[in-house]
């Protein structure tokens, strides 16, 4: 099995940064991508960022997030500057990769972590 295990997530202030971590463990054997969604009431689903080497961004994110990856400790971050309410949503950390005992790669989900941004 895979787990991934979010953090960082909490209440901040319009125009204030957070720092989402997700560190993935278990019985991984190959690591394809690793990134984030995340989702507001009443909206589906959206990609946040995502990298398998190569980094991609939403549009609405762009200039604003940055993600890292380290692959020593398969954990991926997220920094999150110039928040504005509308990011408020719970984030989701991705993983598409191979468990042992699997012979094709399977997409694994967090928990969530709660992001709200108020006054």
């Amino acid at each position: 099995q895979v787990q991934l295990v979010e953090s960082g997530g909490g209440l901040v202030q319009p125009g204030g940064s957070l720092t989402l971590s997700c560190a993935a463990s278990g019985s991984i054997i190959r690591i394809n991508a690793m990134g984030w969604y995340r989702q507001a009431p009443g909206k589906q689903r959206e990609l946040v960022a995502t990298s398998d080497g190569n980094i991609r961004y939403a549009d609405f994110v762009k200039r604003r997030f940055t993600l890292s990856r380290d692959n020593a400790k398969n954990t991926v971050y997220l920094r999150m500057n110039s928040l504005r309410p509308e990011d408020t949503a719970v984030y989701y950390c991705n993983l598409l990769g191979t468990a042992y005992g699997l012979r094709a790669p399977n997409n694994y989900w967090g928990q969530g972590t709660q992001v709200t941004v108020s006054s």
